[in-house]
């Protein structure tokens, strides 16, 4: 089996910091060069990958400014399109401008909705849905007027996230500073529950943060180190009391949810979006539905067990399930092809 697997181009694949579409990218690729499938990974030029590396974008446009995001995502594209003959399929991790080529090439083609923003998009999925198979990647996140192939949760390699069995007594946030993600909100619980709060993340939204959660922050009780990758990732997942997810939108996924819970860290989310989806409620953390429901959670969280958190990522969320699901996935496809 042949893959050109197609990575987004805003950051490397895998990111220095963050980057949840190519961080996924990447986990799946390796995992699947590890069985032995052969990869080929359409990404930057400064990506790293054991699979083989196609690039002929320079370097990632969110973090080089001489890159145009919209001329590179075309040669990005074309570059792929224009090798479909050498591929038995094609798994677009890129979004919807990959379905543009769709009809123009007779490689099957898988396409993972990395959360299907609004029904603004659907003109570049509806049309093509019965030449690309997509994957939701949660129930919550299916589109109504969209036919799935399957629903394929995100996984992570359990080994990267060692388990810590106390944790720390501080509250942790981990995401873009955007009011989407409830930075604001996590700030909030953790001044009502008098805890310190360390929040992690790059500030998506600058006039947000200046608004919400840059007054608060005063380096003892809240701060807000920045984004953080390797070592210090896993150190804040892991010594911590509880994440807040406090999210203001119906997220597809959430990849610090399942980091977090897969050190020990028990989570504290909105009901919303794929939530439930990711948390046993009082198992693996606590569903609310509001800001007092939270500040209630945080008094009752050390009635989680910790082991119990990294229990239900090793069975529901590990890299390896996710690999065998796609593989599956691939085998369809091809069979039907």
């Amino acid at each position: 089996m042949k893959i050109a697997m197609i990575a987004p181009i805003a950051w490397r694949t895998p990111p220095r910091h963050y980057g949840p579409w190519e961080s996924v990218t990447s986990l799946l690729t390796e995992a699947l060069v590890e069985r032995g499938i052969d990869v080929t990974l359409f990404a930057t030029a400064d990506s790293l990958t054991t699979a083989k590396l196609a690039a002929v974008v320079p370097a990632p446009y969110s973090e080089d400014g001489s890159v145009d995001a919209k001329v590179w995502e075309h040669r990005h594209l074309a570059h792929v399109f224009e090798r479909a003959g050498e591929f038995d399929l094609i798994h677009n991790q890129a979004d919807f401008p990959a379905h543009a080529f769709a009809n123009l090439v007779d490689t099957p083609m898988v396409t993972t909705i990395h959360g299907f923003s609004s029904d603004r998009i659907l003109p570049m999925y509806a049309p093509y849905q019965d030449r690309v198979h997509y994957v939701a990647i949660s129930d919550a996140d299916r589109h109504p007027a969209l036919r799935y192939a399957a629903t394929i949760h995100h996984g992570i390699p359990l080994a990267d996230f060692p388990f810590d069995a106390r944790g720390g007594e501080d509250l942790l946030f981990f995401g873009r500073m955007h009011p989407d993600k409830g930075a604001a909100e996590a700030i909030a619980v953790a001044q009502a529950t008098g805890r310190r709060l360390a929040m992690y993340g790059i500030v998506q939204d600058e006039g947000y943060y200046q608004r919400a959660v840059a007054p608060h922050l005063d380096g003892a009780h809240i701060r807000h180190p920045g984004a953080v990758g390797g070592a210090e990732r896993i150190a804040a997942l892991g010594q911590a009391r509880a994440l807040l997810h406090l999210i203001n939108f119906d997220e597809p996924f959430g990849l610090s949810v399942i980091e977090a819970m897969a050190c020990g860290t028990p989570v504290i989310a909105m009901r919303r979006g794929s939530m439930a989806e990711l948390i046993e409620d009082g198992v693996t953390g606590f569903l609310v539905d509001s800001l007092d429901q939270a500040v209630a959670a945080v008094a009752r969280i050390d009635s989680i067990d910790r082991n119990a958190c990294r229990r239900a990522v090793k069975a529901r969320f590990s890299v390896d399930r996710m690999a065998d699901d796609y593989i599956a996935l691939y085998e369809r496809v091809l069979a039907r092809a």
